[in-house]
Order: structure tokens, then sequence, then C-alpha cells
């Protein structure tokens, strides 16, 4: 847009100077063509008006001989061509002319009776210096005027974007458990504005949305705690009145064990719920890793044996602060998964790290596979092994919800084993 505006400035400059250089030669014929009208036989009335250097006047006869001149050009400053055309009509053209600095600008138009051609002439210096000029200021100011242009545009296009910027940073931090955080809205009211209001309103819609799933899942733990553990107290009733054949028995114990597996569900739904309202209750206590890992084995123990695999205590020399019931409620959903879907020993282990506690629970099956490792800590993911072999999908997400809100983490250690570790740190919030 520069180039082009400096183009047109030059090109209409140009075009200005020509005019006026034209003019005046215009209006110097004319004189002189008078002034020899008046007085045919005398000079003395030709006056070349400017510096002598720089302009000119001849008056020529028609076989191309100078009968008068004024001002510094030597010799004729026509062609005979150019003479016999300017004879009939003006020309107007640009050559060089001797003693004249520079290129000319000559006007040449039939004279009076005697004369047949009278001819001015003005040096183009003076415009070609102002053209020069022009480029010259172009040159200099077209530079600066793009890089204030350039920085006008940023700062105008940073200012225009801020409010994206704003809002961005903002969503960063918005999550639908972090309460009614919203998008930040420009002054203006325009597009960005009404971007960010419909995202606030989207936001506020899922928002919502969210907290009825999470009402929902803990009214439903809740209300499913009470009649199943009715339902499992009456069948543990027959099945200590006895008076039933072993078809009953095993009917009564299978049911038992369902009821059993109601009231886990209930717990972890009821964990996922509190957890995802970023209050899951935790009462810290000391505890020493061995003697808690020992208790997680001995609630198994049986289970295990029938089926015939066996569950062991490795280390377990580390001190922890945390909640009892919250971390054998975590390792035994480890233990329950490995006795799933797990194969051969179960090894718990317990080891002191530095800034914290690992706790690990592992056996000798296949490990997980790799399509599901990525995924296993989401809440109700299942393996291909799960779906045949029952599990609500749960038991993992359970874990890494009781290891965050100990301000811990839970991970899967990669290896040929499949091994799931509990990292607790020393002090809370560490």
């Amino acid at each position: 847009m520069l180039a082009c505006a400096g183009l047109f400035v030059y090109v209409r400059l140009q075009a200005d100077l020509d005019e006026a250089v034209d003019e005046s030669l215009r209006a110097r014929a004319a004189a002189l063509a008078e002034q020899l009208s008046a007085a045919p036989a005398s000079g003395s009335g030709m006056v070349v008006l400017g510096d002598r250097d720089d302009s000119f006047a001849q008056v020529l006869s028609g076989d191309g001989r100078v009968l008068r001149v004024v001002g510094g050009a030597r010799g004729v400053a026509l062609t005979r061509a150019e003479l016999r055309r300017a004879t009939r009509v003006p020309v107007l053209l640009e050559r060089r002319v001797s003693g004249i600095d520079g290129t000319a600008r000559v006007l040449a138009r039939p004279g009076p009776s005697g004369a047949p051609v009278v001819v001015v002439g003005q040096s183009l210096g003076d415009r070609n210096e102002a053209l020069a000029g022009l480029v010259t200021s172009f040159a200099v100011g077209g530079p600066v005027a793009i890089l204030l242009a350039s920085v006008l545009g940023y700062g105008l296009a940073t200012a225009g974007l801020a409010p994206v910027e704003a809002m961005r940073r903002r969503a960063r931090e918005v999550s639908l458990g972090s309460g009614s955080v919203e998008l930040p809205l420009p002054a203006a009211h325009d597009e960005v504005r009404r971007l960010g209001e419909t995202l606030n309103e989207m936001l506020g819609r899922l928002r919502r949305s969210f907290e009825r799933e999470r009402r929902f899942v803990a009214d439903a733990s809740h209300e499913l705690r009470t009649p199943v553990a009715v339902v499992k107290t009456e069948l543990e009733g027959a099945l200590h009145a006895g008076g039933y054949g072993p078809r009953v028995g095993d009917a009564l114990a299978a049911a038992v064990e369902e009821c059993d597996r109601l009231a886990q569900l209930a717990e972890d739904l009821l964990v996922v719920a509190r957890a995802g309202e970023g209050d899951l209750p935790v009462r810290r206590e000391a505890l020493v890793a061995g003697p808690l890992l020992e208790g997680v084995r001995e609630r198994f123990a049986d289970r295990a044996e029938r089926q015939g695999r066996r569950i062991c205590v490795e280390g377990g020399d580390g001190q922890l602060s945390a909640d009892p019931l919250r971390i054998r409620q975590a390792l035994g959903n480890l233990v329950d998964n490995a006795l799933r879907h797990g194969d051969g020993a179960i090894v718990l282990g317990g080891h002191q790290r530095p800034g914290g506690v690992e706790l690990d629970v592992s056996d000798e099956g296949g490990g997980f596979a790799p399509d599901f490792a990525p995924r296993a800590f989401e809440r109700f993911a299942r393996g291909d092994q799960a779906r045949t072999r029952g599990g609500s999908g749960l038991g993992l997400a359970i874990v890494r919800a009781i290891a965050e809100a100990h301000g811990g983490r839970a991970e899967i250690v990669p290896g040929r084993d499949a091994t799931v570790r509990l990292w607790l740190p020393d002090e809370p919030g560490r």
C-alpha cells in the first residue's frame, strides 16, 4: 500500500511540475511572438525569465538559421524535421541542449512573418531535484512508516485478542467439580463477549448435569447399603439355621457372596461420589506398613486358599500417616483384583522411600494388557477378562481416589508381573 501510494504521488507530482513548466513555456513563447510582431527588426524585446543557464529563447528561419537568441543555448535547439513540423503546429519535447544544464523542455511554435519558428526552453533540473527529494523522502519514511504500522497493528491485535487469552487461561483452571468458575468476559459487547457468554452457558449446563449425576450416585449408594445389609443378614441366618440340602446351601452361600459384592459396590460408588465432590474424608493416623499389610493378607487368606493360591507379605518396614480404613479399602481392592484376574502367588510389599512410602500389590499373572493399562484407573474401565470374570470396573478408580485424597498417587509398575503401586507422602499435601 505504501509503495502504491508513493508511486501515485510521484506520478502526480511529476505531471503537475511538467504542466507548470509547459504553462511557463507557452506564456513565454506567446510573449516573444507578440514582441516580434510589434518590433520585427529589433531584438531588444527578447527577455529570458530566470537564470540564463536554465532557460533560453531562439528565433529560427525556415532553413534552420538562428536569427535571434537569448540565454545560454548554443546552436540550433531543433532538428530539421522538428523545425518543419514547428512551422505548422506547436512542438513540445525534451532533450539536452548545448549550454543548458541537464535536460531541457523545449517548446517550438510558428512565429510571425519573417520568423517562421519561435523556440523557448527551460531546464528541468529543478523538477528533477524535486522528484529526487520526494523519492528520498519515501525511501527514508517508508520503512519508518512500515515499522510504526507494524508496531501499531501488533498492539491492536494483542489488545483485541487479550480477552480471548484471558478466557483461555481461565479455561485451563475450569473443571466440573471446581464450583461456579466462569470465563472472564470483556467489557465490549462484541463477538468475543458473546462467545464467552455462550461458553459460560455451556459450562453451566455441563456442571448442572454432572452434579445431578453425582448426587444420583451418592443417593443410590446410600439407599442400596441398607437393603443389601438386611438381605445378607437374612441369608446368613438361613445358613446358620440349617435344615436344607447341599444345593440349597450352595445357593445361599452364593447369594451371601453376591450381597458382599453389592455392598462393596455401594461403598465404592459412595467413595467415587465423595471423591468427585472433593471431600473424601481422610482421618490420618500413624501406621506401620507391616501390620497393615498383614491384616489385609489375613482378610483374603481363606479366599486365596480356596483358589489354591497364597498371599505373602514382603518388607513392611515403612512408616506412614494415613487413614487406616481407606488404605485397607485400597489394598483390599488391589488384592481382590489380583484374585479375580491374576494368577499365582500374591505379594504385598511396603518400602520406605525418600519423602514417602510405597505399597505394592503384585501377582504372577500376565499383567495389564497394553491397550488397557493407560485407562486402568478410569471409572468403570474393564479389560476383556474382567467382563467374563465379574467386577464393576471401580476397584482401581477407588484406589486412585484414595491415594490422591492422601496427596499421593497410584500407578502401574511396568514389568512382566502385574504390579500396582501406591505412593503415599510422609506429610499431608507433600
